[in-house]
């Protein structure tokens, strides 16, 4: 059995399954007002993707509020606008990107906290050799309203999964919904360790780097359980906040 083989979803999961996230995103903790944001490509020849529409708290937002943005900016579905500096970080990615398919970014208190720390991502738990060399860094440039920018973001993203947005934040990728939110949903684990490990008196220290490599290669035979996870969440969003399907 091919556990890392999973079927292309249609239009109506995604739209879903997005709308799960923003909510699962809300329950988590991880909302800044109306502010970051989650996208996935739509299937089909014309490059486009499912964002949320500007103005709509993560708790609010519904399969049906979801607007689809091409490349150029254009809104081609959907009658709201969206965050400019959303579509310059999601358009570089999905431009970039074929495996790329869905893109989350957050502004968590543990997440620009590490982003904000020269040393970045250090290696102090086990949650945290899933990323051991395998996170990429991008300068701040402010606001990411330049869509030349996205060039860098590519660049500075290269063939990694997660990425840590200098005193800004954080931002995963994924083949799926389900890879994307369980990458954000550890990188974010990670940061908190760091933040709590950082701010306590008591001394603390990294796990040595072969060491970390070693685990971090145990967890590449493990990536089929973030489906199982994608489910699970599911199953508790269905009995918590159900309006996402709407």
């Amino acid at each position: 059995m091919n556990h890392n083989a999973t079927a292309p979803a249609d239009t109506a999961t995604l739209r879903r399954d997005l709308a799960a996230a923003y909510r699962l995103a809300a329950l988590f903790g991880w909302d800044d007002t109306l502010y970051t944001h989650f996208s996935v490509r739509l299937p089909g020849a014309a490059p486009r993707f499912l964002i949320n529409p500007f103005g709509l708290l993560f708790e609010e937002i519904r399969a049906s509020d979801l607007i689809v943005v091409d490349m150029h900016g254009a809104v081609v579905e959907g009658e709201a606008d969206y965050n400019v500096a959303g579509f310059t970080i999601h358009s570089a990615v999905h431009m970039a990107r074929e495996d790329a398919h869905c893109v989350i970014h957050t502004h968590t208190l543990a997440g620009m906290a590490v982003a904000a720390q020269d040393a970045g991502l250090l290696q102090l738990n086990q949650i945290s050799t899933e990323f051991h060399q395998a996170v990429g860094y991008h300068p701040y440039e402010g606001i990411a309203l330049d869509l030349d920018e996205r060039q860098r973001i590519q660049a500075s993203l290269g063939g990694h999964d997660a990425l840590i947005l200098r005193h800004h934040g954080l931002l995963s990728v994924g083949p799926s919904i389900a890879d994307a939110f369980y990458v954000m949903y550890y990188l974010n684990r990670a940061c908190e360790i760091q933040l709590s490990a950082s701010s306590s008196q008591l001394a603390y220290s990294e796990i040595p780097a072969a060491l970390s490599q070693h685990a971090h290669g145990q967890f590449a035979g493990t990536h089929w359980q973030r489906q199982l996870l994608w489910q699970a969440w599911l199953r508790k969003l269905d009995r918590l906040d159900p309006g996402y399907r709407d």
